[in-house]
């Protein structure tokens, strides 16, 4: 089953499994590492973007690190059956991706520099594959909720393609698509939440990919400690 045609072709919204009404277990309320609520509410002003990268462990831990994130929680994303299970996710016959929430404050971060850490952790060119984990729950996609978030997602992807061609490296497969196009978040079961923080040696198949994503610096924030040159 592990590498069957199942889990490597999305399934139709007919073909899909039945899911269900409410999410069959909980939730907790609080980010493990950041203190911060993992379903809100938060901030005003907070935005949200999800991303997809492979497997949510590793991924989510590369996004709780960085500055500006309120939160961040794994989740499914992108397909068809209502309140899935991780087991039924793994079949590839709910059409969900591995997906992280990443909840940010936009005055001390922007999408592009988010962007850049997605780009630079994994390989968008293998469609449907982080390493040894195989199927369309382990592609690689961004889904925006702002003009702002499409806008970077975009112009990095553009920028990081470069970057790939320069190398010889392949073309991106990364699926861009706005989340009210994608569906529902949903998030995972507890056992996911912060996976890599609950244990620190537990498997993670990302890190840098060794190329650098160029973003523009019109878009990043404004570095005020910064003394000007002499």
């Amino acid at each position: 089953m592990f590498g069957s045609r199942a889990k490597t072709t999305m399934p139709t919204a007919a073909e899909a499994l039945p899911g269900r009404s409410t999410r069959p277990f909980v939730v907790p309320a609080t980010h493990e590492v950041l203190g911060t609520p993992l379903e809100g509410p938060w901030p005003d002003g907070t935005q949200v973007l999800y991303v997809a990268m492979g497997c949510f462990w590793g991924a989510e831990r590369i996004f709780w690190q960085l500055p500006g994130v309120v939160t961040t929680a794994a989740g499914y994303m992108g397909g068809f059956t209502p309140n899935p299970t991780y087991e039924e996710t793994c079949t590839g016959r709910t059409g969900h991706a591995e997906s992280v929430l990443v909840a940010y404050d936009p005055a001390a971060t922007t999408p592009e520099l988010l962007l850049k850490a997605f780009w630079e952790n994994h390989d968008p060119t293998t469609a449907n594959r982080q390493g040894n984990d195989i199927g369309t729950a382990y592609r690689s996609a961004i889904f925006w909720t702002t003009p702002e978030q499409e806008a970077a997602a975009r112009a990095t992807h553009d920028a990081f393609q470069g970057e790939l061609t320069r190398v010889g490296a392949g073309e991106i497969t990364t699926q861009l698509t706005p989340a009210t196009q994608a569906g529902t978040f949903y998030y995972a079961e507890d056992y996911h939440q912060q996976y890599l923080h609950k244990n620190p040696n537990g498997y993670c198949n990302h890190g840098p990919n060794g190329l650098t994503c160029p973003v523009g610096v019109a878009n990043l924030p404004a570095q005020t400690d910064i003394a000007p040159p002499a």
